[in-house]
């Protein structure tokens, strides 16, 4: 009688055998082929959660169910950052709905794609190259090629690990320093310890996070002329702006200080740190955008009654400076915006649009895009082939990339602002500075947002979710949808200008 070979049974203790095996197979193979996809369903996944939690009678301060609008609206501003609201956020939400408002805003602030390396790890188990890909997109989306990547980039593949860890330490750490700041001022100003404790944490995290929220019912009102106070949340708003990649930077230059300063060395790779052309493109910029935006607003508002023309001229400067930090994506006010000249409003429309740097908690169109921008209109000028910084070419396709973005914001800002205008009927000025604060993330407001009907509502949660989630995945998209073409067609050029 012959022996027949019996059919192996399924291995019960096999990972992929189990359902749960399978679905972490399933999501790990889902996040290797299409991280853009994946960043975008990520957030969605936690935009539905947090409307779900919102949307609880123990969430809101009279244990009624939030309306569907109010909710989904206040868990888009959460996950994306972004500051504006449909309720009063000091007294609609209880202890509960407070605590989970923290709670998003630090979800939030990790960025789409650095978010989705870290499920990605945890769902793989382990940071593969493709992961890393994912991860290194957040900081430059060029970063999705398929083929070789230009020197300089601002944080290598082998650092993809380590730049994991800086972001979550890096927010605990500049979070518990901030509120370490901010706790003693309050007792100071007779709030309660306990309040004081909460008060004092929120606002950091607020403020790193570069979402604006206030946790008391008068907002910023009773700090208004508190410039220490003040001057914590600038600092905590700039440093939550210039984006991860640079913190990385900055972190690795001060612990090489430290060992020179330790061991009086001079020579040697750990005492030795680059800046990329990224790190210094940021900084440099971020830093002339502060100046520029406050000599504007100290010549066009010094002489409004409303804001800036009872100050003396120490104020002025000082409450410029201010309101200069919060327009890049701070959300953060100590006077009332549509107080604010149209020229301001004008200005102020320009600075949010451009937000804050690559990879951070801020939004916008980034730094890093109008530099690049703003070289290769130098270039052309020059009639230089090349674009150039601090000693170093920067590719075409970096160009490319960031006319997609623009283009991308833009189309944005006004599809959503035609549509708003037609439901709401107020005036362009403040449905254009409403519509690029949504976009941006910045969560300034007019009060128009507040008086909207259902349907605007959804509309400017939507224009939150693109501007938070669409530059990026689209930058990435566009980089990884890159292929090498072996033929040319025959040159013609259009005429240009």
């Amino acid at each position: 009688m012959s022996a027949r070979t019996l059919p192996a049974r399924p291995n019960p203790f096999n990972r992929s055998a189990t359902l749960a095996g399978r679905i972490r197979d399933g999501m790990r193979e889902f996040s290797e082929n299409s991280p853009s996809r994946f960043a975008i369903l990520i957030f969605a996944v936690l935009i539905l959660i947090f409307t779900i939690l919102f949307s609880l009678p123990i969430a809101a301060t009279d244990g009624k169910m939030t309306p569907l609008a109010d909710a989904l609206f206040t868990a888009v501003s959460v996950i994306c950052v972004t500051g504006l609201s449909t309720v009063d956020m000091a007294t609609h939400w209880s202890a509960f709905g407070h605590t989970i408002v923290y709670i998003g805003v630090q979800i939030g602030a990790l960025g789409v794609l650095t978010l989705a390396s870290i499920l990605g790890l945890a769902i793989s188990r382990k940071l593969g190259l493709r992961a890393r890909l994912i991860a290194a997109s957040d900081t430059n989306p060029l970063r999705m090629h398929h083929g070789p990547v230009a020197e300089g980039q601002a944080v290598r593949l082998g650092e993809i690990g380590s730049l994991l860890a800086t972001v979550a330490i890096s927010a605990l750490v500049i979070e518990a320093l901030l509120a370490a700041l901010l706790f003693p001022r309050m007792l100071i100003d007779g709030i309660p310890v306990g309040e004081a404790v909460w008060h004092s944490f929120y606002y950091s995290a607020m403020a790193f996070t570069n979402t604006g929220f206030a946790p008391n019912a008068e907002g910023l009102a009773p700090f208004a002329d508190d410039y220490f106070f003040l001057g914590v949340l600038m600092l905590g708003v700039v440093l939550g702006a210039i984006g991860f990649p640079v913190i990385y930077t900055l972190s690795r230059s001060l612990r090489a200080w430290g060992i020179r300063r330790r061991t009086g060395r001079v020579h040697g790779t750990e005492t030795r740190v680059r800046w990329s052309v990224h790190v210094k493109l940021t900084i440099v910029t971020s830093l002339l955008l502060i100046v520029v935006g406050a000599a504007l607003y100290i010549a066009l508002e010094f002489d409004n009654p409303k804001t800036f023309g009872q100050l003396d001229a120490g104020d002025t400067v000082f409450q410029s400076f201010f309101l200069s930090v919060m327009t890049r994506s701070g959300g953060f006010s100590t006077i009332s915006i549509p107080d604010l000249n149209g020229s301001s409003l004008l200005v102020t429309d320009m600075l949010m649009f451009i937000g804050g740097g690559s990879a951070s908690t801020a939004g916008g169109i980034k730094v890093t895009t109008l530099a690049v921008l703003f070289l290769a209109a130098f270039a052309e000028a020059r009639g230089v082939h090349d674009m150039e910084s601090f000693g170093r070419r920067i590719p075409s396709d970096v160009l490319r990339l960031g006319v997609s973005v623009v283009l991308w914001g833009a189309t944005t800002v006004a599809v959503s602002s035609i549509l708003i205008l037609q439901i709401s009927k107020a005036s362009l000025d403040f449905v254009l500075f409403d519509v690029i604060s949504a976009f941006a993330t910045s969560g300034l407001t007019t009060g128009l947002t507040a008086s909207l009907p259902d349907a605007g509502v959804y509309i400017m949660a939507a224009t939150m979710f693109m501007g938070r989630v669409g530059t990026v995945t689209l930058a990435a998209a566009l980089a990884a949808s890159q292929r090498q073409q072996l033929y040319k067609r025959p040159e013609e050029r259009p005429i240009v200008g």
